[in-house]
Parts: structure tokens; sequence; C-alpha cells
């Protein structure tokens, strides 16, 4: 028995220390908006919304739960920092280094990614609906089975990355690069990937309905069909594997 009542006591005080160290991490996440620079692995949890954290070094560190929605981040190094369960709903991480980030069942939502080095991230199962992709770098990106509709992810590159079961419907891809990226099972429905190069895309059960390719380069795409270009819609600029066409979009010549 008093064994029992020992061992529930030091749980109690691991918990409490934890909690603790929780509530010290949230109080830190305050308080360095004056210091540019953060120790490594230092772990963030509870809230802090609107915290103003741009250009800050962050390298490593680690989002367990939190909540930074609308924070700005932009400019910030968070190479190698892990995003888990946490929200960052209308976050500005603009111009922020990213690379080899991971996520894991964050949100995202109206998140502005413009022009941020990405290479190397691990996002699964995150949701980046609306959220802005513009010129960002995110070369061998794991995006799988993450919810990115209604992004904008114009001049954006996503080349070698993995994107199967990813939700792209009614983003806007323009002159975004796709080479060699796997986009197995994807959603890409009503979305626009005018000029879009997707050379060499794995495209395998992808669903192109009224996705626009007008002036796409799907050339050397792998496991296209003519099934799925049936629904989607191209013009006389649009590259495609031999022997495969794709209905007109209105205003534009048939390819």
């Amino acid at each position: 028995m008093a064994r029992a009542t020992d061992i529930a006591l030091r749980i109690a005080a691991a918990v409490a220390a934890a909690s603790a160290m929780l509530a010290g991490a949230v109080s830190h996440a305050a308080v360095m908006q004056d210091s540019p620079d953060v120790p490594r692995l230092v772990s963030f949890g509870g809230m802090c919304r609107n915290c103003g954290l741009a250009g800050r070094r962050l390298v490593g560190a680690k989002f367990v739960g939190a909540n930074f929605a609308g924070a700005s981040l932009a400019g910030a190094d968070l190479r190698g920092a892990s995003f888990i369960g946490s929200t960052f709903t209308g976050a500005d991480l603009a111009r922020a280094d990213v690379r080899g980030a991971s996520m894991l069942g964050g949100n995202f939502v109206l998140a502005n990614f413009s022009d941020a080095r990405l290479a190397g991230l691990e996002a699964h199962a995150v949701v980046f609906i609306g959220a802005n992709f513009s010129h960002a770098t995110a070369d061998n990106a794991d995006l799988s089975a993450s919810n990115l509709s209604r992004a904008d992810a114009r001049e954006a590159h996503f080349d070698s990355g993995t994107m199967d079961h990813a939700v792209l419907v009614g983003g806007r891809f323009g002159r975004a690069s796709f080479r060699d990226t796997k986009l197995e099972g994807a959603d890409l429905a009503d979305a626009d990937f005018t000029e879009a190069d997707l050379r060499g895309a794995d495209l395998a059960g992808a669903t192109l309905a009224g996705t626009t390719l007008n002036g796409a380069n799907l050339a050397g795409a792998r496991n296209l069909t003519q099934r799925q270009l049936d629904t989607s819609c191209g013009d006389e600029r649009t590259r495609l594997p031999s022997g495969l066409t794709t209905p007109a979009c209105p205003g534009h010549g048939r390819r």
C-alpha cells in the first residue's frame, strides 16, 4: 500500500512538473518576441495567438498542441521544427525557412507561405486550405494526404515531391512546377494548372475533373489516361504524352 502511494505521488509530481514546463513554454513564447534567437529544441504548447516572432531563430523548435493562430513568423528560421497537432490559422510564414521540418495533423488554413523555403518538409494530413504558397520552394517535400483546396501556389516548386492522395481542389497552380512529383490518387478537380510543369509526374488514379491545363507541360507524365483527360480541358499549347488529347477549355482551340 505504501509503495502504491509512493508511485502515485511520483506520478502526480511528474504531471505537475510537465504542466509547469508547458506553462513556462507558453510564457517563453510571449517573452521571446524581444529575443532574436531561441535555443534549439525548445517546446511550445498552449496559446500564443498573434505572437510577433518575425525573423526569430527557432531551429528545431517543437510545437505540440499549440495555438499560434495569426502569429507573425515571417522570415523566421524554422529548420527542422516539429508541428504536431498545432493550429497556425492565418499565420504569416512568408519567406520563412522551414526546410526539413515535420508537420502532423496541423491546421494552417489561410496561412501565408509565400516565398518560403520548404524543401524536405514532411507534412502528412495537414490542412492548408486557402494557404498562400506563391513562389515557395518545396522540392522533395512530402504533402501526402494533405488538403490544399483553394490554395494559391502560383509559380511554386514541388519538384520530386510526394503528394499522393492530396486534395488540390480549386487551387491556383499557374506556372507551378511538379516535375517528377508523385500525385497518385490526388484530387485536382477544378484546379488551375495553366502553364504548370508536370513533366514526369505520376498521375495514377488522379482526379482531373474540370482541371484547367492550358499551356501545361505533361510530357512524360506517368500513368496518365485518356479517361482522366476527358474530364479536363486544355488548349493548343498543352503538351501531353503521345496519343493523348484533352478537350478545349472555353475560348481556346482544341488540343
